[in-house]
This record gives structure tokens, sequence and C-alpha cells, in this order.
């Protein structure tokens, strides 16, 4: 038995920093690795040390096991905990950090080995009489061949990973072949195997998990389940506990079916055992993930456990504190995933630096997140913001806190799914717990329009009147002084007018000036009288028309705002205004149309499938873009010639970087390939 004195995270983000936070409450040291693009990161600064292990791809950095392992031998660390995600399941990972004598605070090599590779975990379930769903692993080949038997749909896996990555459900034999080279692709890139297998898709599934806690003493517990059906993409955005489905008799069966895999495998350390769920209630078990999950703060929310400081105490060769009647479920958590991404693009990745991040002011929530004010979202890692987590008495009431928290969660200069997920959480689908895995997919064009039709609502006024009074006052500037209209020129004091582009409404605004905070705007055939009471910290509280709001403003260089109001996120520009930059004043999506074709974000090409010369036809797959742990297919808007390839694979790219050139023509023949 051994007290762990100082810990090396081999993690990012927000799950460095919520390792960071147990261990200091535990007194103990941390180190943080970091790739030389993350300098400036949060994780970075709260660490007691930091050491930079290259330059930005992962396969030199949070990918590299020497390199993590020498790093903790330098700083003498003596043991280390990997998250999730990366390293944390690779079994080569656990062998390197034991041949060097560093405790890794997880599972066991040889339980690793076991449970968490997705196909022998399925044999061993299958083994101890664990119910599972019909699956089958081989060659592209065997798999083709194979499908049919289980019937379509089918559910295509990477065997190694987790989280969503190249899974996908296949309806019939000739998407299979494209899907599994995907899949395979993927796999290799983010897990270093590109093992795939299938399985057989159940129709309107519940995903339902259970956290697991064992230690090296033989003492296993299960801190009672997650439901986390809210998914996009395969991955999920919305977990909670307990799970609104479960009867009480079949939540003690997967509680017990839970700790008999854990206990047969040997399992130590926390786990969390996956199981889908039918309609009729019937579970399967689907995985497990031998780490800590993302979604593990709705569990100890309800349980008032810190797992990070179990796994600690577990990984120093101590016993549980915990016995299993001791663990009780207490009210409801609910979690939320920030995600910079735009869910009407199909929950497109939105990385870039924003002009404004302020988090919720209620009390009580949680908040895990490696981000601070003036972060710049990298395309290279997975576009996670945060975790926001609260608890109520019930599930009403959790859903009530968790939609005044969204609409407080003020992020400006990039595209995320906080309304979405505000318009998801008020949906009559979640009250009444009619929701399955495939819920996002069925109901996303609904939701949009909720969105849309919500946004709709509120009065346009408000947000254009804060921008203006903001913007002509130069309180954008700098917004930590008070406003003074004497600071802008002075050749509209008396009146102007003002064209503004707002959420791309074009809107002819009349102003005119009474007062050094007051205004008159004349809008939409209506005038409202406006005063600006206070402006710190881009809050502006105003009084138009005699009611009282308040407004978040933020621009960026190229004079691009963005305004919070009424709980809804508008974009404003004024048209008389000159961008500042170059980039803003000659974006021009009109080449999308043929000629230079650019990519949607920054990334990496993972994929050419085009010379200079072929013909294509509109809709063709040109090349693929990795960005945020995503593939983006870059298509041809038109048919053509390709004239030119202006890039390289695994070549990294900007939006400015122009990919291919395709030549608008009419095609005679078709390409061979189709």
């Amino acid at each position: 038995m051994k007290q762990i004195q100082k810990i090396l995270i081999a993690n990012r983000g927000e799950i460095a920093c919520r390792i960071i936070r147990t261990a200091k409450k535990m007194g103990i040291k941390t180190v943080a690795v970091y790739s030389e693009i993350d300098h400036d990161s949060l994780h970075v600064s709260q660490a007691d040390e930091a050491f930079c292990i290259g330059h930005s791809e992962l396969g030199e950095t949070y990918l590299n096991i020497n390199k993590i392992v020498e790093t903790a031998q330098t700083a003498m660390a003596d043991a280390i905990h990997p998250g999730y995600g990366f390293l944390a399941e690779n079994p080569l990972f656990v062998q390197a950090c034991h041949d060097a004598g560093i405790i890794f605070i997880g599972p066991d090599a040889r339980a690793m080995k076991i449970m968490g590779n997705k196909i022998e975990a399925r044999k061993f379930a299958k083994k101890i009489s664990i119910p599972i769903t019909e699956g089958v692993t081989g060659n592209a080949k065997e798999l083709i061949a194979s499908a049919p038997k289980i019937g379509f749909p089918v559910l295509l896996k990477a065997a190694a990973g987790g989280g969503g990555k190249g899974m996908r459900i296949v309806h019939e034999t000739a998407e299979l072949e494209e899907a599994i080279e995907s899949t395979a692709r993927q796999a290799k890139a983010y897990f270093g195997d590109e093992t795939v297998y299938i399985e057989k898709y159940i129709e309107e599934p519940r995903h339902i998990e259970v956290q697991i806690l064992g230690d090296e003493h033989g003492n296993m517990i299960h801190l009672f389940e997650r439901e986390c059906s809210i998914q996009r993409r395969y991955q999920k955005i919305i977990e909670e506990s307990p799970s609104p489905t479960l009867s009480p008799e079949v939540r003690l069966r997967m509680g017990e079916a839970a700790v008999r895999i854990g206990k047969e495998a040997g399992y130590t350390s926390a786990g969390t055992i996956e199981f889908l769920v039918d309609k009729s209630l019937n579970f399967y078990f689907l995985e497990m993930n031998t780490r800590i999950q993302v979604e593990h703060p709705v569990t100890e929310m309800v349980t008032g456990i810190d797992i990070v400081e179990e796994q600690i105490v577990i990984a120093s060769g101590q016993p549980m504190r915990i016995r299993q009647e001791d663990v009780q479920q207490k009210g409801h958590a609910i979690e939320c995933r920030i995600y910079a991404e735009d869910p009407s693009n199909n929950f497109q990745p939105s990385p870039g630096k924003m002009s404004l991040y302020k988090e919720p002011g209620i009390t009580g929530i949680r908040i895990d997140t490696g981000i601070v004010a003036g972060t710049e979202i990298k395309s290279s890692f997975d576009p996670m913001i945060s975790k926001l987590v609260v608890w109520g008495e019930d599930r009403e009431e959790a859903s009530r806190i968790m939609v005044s928290a969204l609409q407080d969660y003020i992020i400006h200069g990039i595209k995320t799914n906080i309304s979405f997920l505000t318009s998801l959480l008020q949906s009559e689908s979640f009250a009444s717990n009619s929701i399955s895995t495939r819920f996002c997919d069925e109901h996303l064009p609904g939701l949009i329009s909720t969105m849309e039709s919500e946004k709709g609502k509120f009065p346009l006024h408000v947000p254009v009147a804060g921008y203006l009074m903001t913007s002509l006052t130069n309180a954008l500037s700098n917004p930590c002084e008070k406003p003074s209209v004497w600071n802008q020129i002075g050749y509209w004091r008396d009146l102007m007018k003002i064209s503004v582009n707002a959420d791309n409404i074009e809107l002819s605004v009349r102003v005119s000036r009474s007062g050094t905070d007051t205004f008159r705007f004349e809008m939409m055939e209506e005038q409202y009288h406006c005063n600006i009471d206070s402006w710190e910290n881009n809050r502006l509280a105003c009084t138009i028309n005699g009611h009282d709001f308040v407004v978040f403003v933020s621009e960026d260089k190229g004079n691009h705002a963005w305004v919070n109001a009424g709980g809804f996120l508008y974009s404003m520009q004024r048209a008389d205004l000159l961008a500042e930059t170059v980039l803003a004043a000659s974006f021009d999506v009109s080449g999308q149309e043929g000629g230079h074709i650019t990519s949607p974000m920054p990334g990496k090409v993972t994929r050419i499938n085009v010379s200079p010369g072929e013909e294509v036809r509109k809709g063709k797959v040109l090349l693929v873009i990795e960005a945020m742990k995503m593939e983006n297919m870059i298509t041809a808007p038109v048919d053509g010639i390709v004239k030119k390839v202006n890039v390289k694979l695994n070549q990294m790219v900007e939006t400015s970087t122009t990919l291919v050139d395709v030549e608008k023509s009419a095609i005679r023949h078709p390409p061979s390939d189709i």
C-alpha cells in the first residue's frame, strides 16, 4: 500500500481540471502535460507543474506513451491518471506505467484487455450469461457476408474505442463497404486499432449505464445508473440520474448484472457497464468503458460520492470506504454537454475564438470546463466546451433549473448547442420521457423550428437597440469603461440613419440623441426611447420604452457583434462600418458554386478521392477533412472537371485554404466510379 504524492494527468481540458480539483482536495501534487497549441489552456495553469510534450499532432503528444511516461519520471510523479479518451483504455499504456514503476490510476492491463475491447467484452458477457445483442467481427468481406444473416439495420462500430467515433447505422448491403472503410479509418486514427464489428440494431433503444467501483480486495459495488439516451452522432449530449425509464425491479437487476461483470472480470477502479434497453425493459450488455466517464458528475450529484477520489484511493491499494448499502440516489441530476457546434447544420463543429464567455450565475449548479474567457476552441480536439450539471428534488425541478442555467450561459463568437438543448429540455417529448437514442435524428427539424419560432416571438428591437447603444458610444471597444457619447465623432449626434444586419434581416434605423446615455431609435415603423442604466463586463442594463432589459453584447475585430437578449443569441453588424481585417472584408461563400473549394473549418486532410483532369458529378466526395474528432466530407458543388488538387494527405488546412479547383462543365460520360 502506497500513499500517492504526485499525479501526472495524461489528458487535457475539463477532465484534467476536474482531476486536479480532487487531487488538491486530497493534498496531492499535480503535473500537467500539454501540446504547444494548448500552452494557454486552463489545466496548464491549474496544475502545480506543467510540461510541454510536443507541437500539435496527437501521435506526438497526448497519444505518445513513451513521452508521457518519461515526463512522469522527470517530474517524479508516482502515479498517472489518464482521464478519458486518448490513452485511457490502452493496455500498452498501463503496462508501460507498470514497467516504469508508476501507479496507473485505473484497471490493470488484463482487465482492460478483456473489457476494453468491445469484441472481447461481448464474448466475456456471453460466457457469464449476460444478455447481449447478436453481432460479428471480421474483415470487410466477412462482415458484408454476415450482415444479412444478422438482419438489417445493423450497427457498425470500432472494436477498440468509444464515444461514438465511427459508429453508424447501416440499412443495406450496398452501404456497408464504404461505411466499414470509414469506421476502420477513424478507429485507426483515434484508437490505434482498425478492427470493426457489427451488431444487430435495436429499434428505439434506451441507453442506460451503470457506474461500478471495484478494489484490489475483492470489493465491488455499483453507484446506480445514468440514462444517456439523448444523443447526436451516437455521442451523448444529455445524461440524467436516476433513469426515468427503469422500474425498481429492472434497476435492481441491472445493478446486479453490472456488479457481476465487474467481479467476474476481476475489475478494479471506476468503470461503466453500458446497456441497451428495449421497449419491454429487456436489457442487453453493450460494452464496458474501463475508465471514468464524461458523464460521471451526474452520479456524483445524486450519490455525493467523488468518483475520482475513490479511483485514487483504490489505486493506492486501500480497500474501498463505501459499502453497497451506503449508496443511495437522492434527488435528480441532469448534465448537458455544451458543444461548439451548429445544430441547424447537422451539428457541424464550430471552432474559433470566443468574443465573450460568461457562465451561469445560478447557485448550486456545477460546471466542469477547461476554458476561460478568450479561449480559442481548437479544431484539433473534441468540440465540447463544458459540462453543465444541475440537481433538483425531482426530474421536473432539475429540468427547470437546467433551462434557467442554459438561458444564463453566454457564449459569443462561435456557434453552440445551448439554444438547442434549451428547446429539447422544454419539449413535451422530454418532459414525458418519450425518448430514445434516435430522438435527435427524428426530432431535429421540429426542435430547430421550435427554437426559431420562440426566438421570433421575442421583440427584435431589444437586441438591435442594445447593440446600437453600445456600438454608437464606442463601448464595445472598451467594455470596462462607462460609455460616453462624446467619444464618438459628432456628425451623427442630431440625427443619422444606419443600416443594421440583425440575424440576416436588413433593418434601416434612424437614430437621435437626447442625452449622454439616452437615444431614440426609429425602426420597423416604431419609435423606441432607450436609456443606458449600466454597462460593465459586456452586460448592458437598459430601459426601452419604460421596460427594463438586460442584454450582453460583444464584438470581434471584423465589427461582427453578438447579442444575448431574452435567452436568445443574435448576430449583428452595422453596414456603415468597414471590417478591420482583410479576412472579414473578403470572405465570400460564392466560391462554393465552383472554382476554388475551401474547407468549412480548420482541420487535417485524411483522404483525397480525386486527381487533376478527373470528371466529377455534383455531390461526389472530393476529399475528407478531419476536425474536432469528426470526418467532414467535402463534396463537389457542381458537375465539372478537377483542375487542381492543392493539398496533400495529412496536411493541416484553414478555412482560407483552397482545397480543390473545379471547373464547372457538363459531363457527357459518367465517371468510372459511379
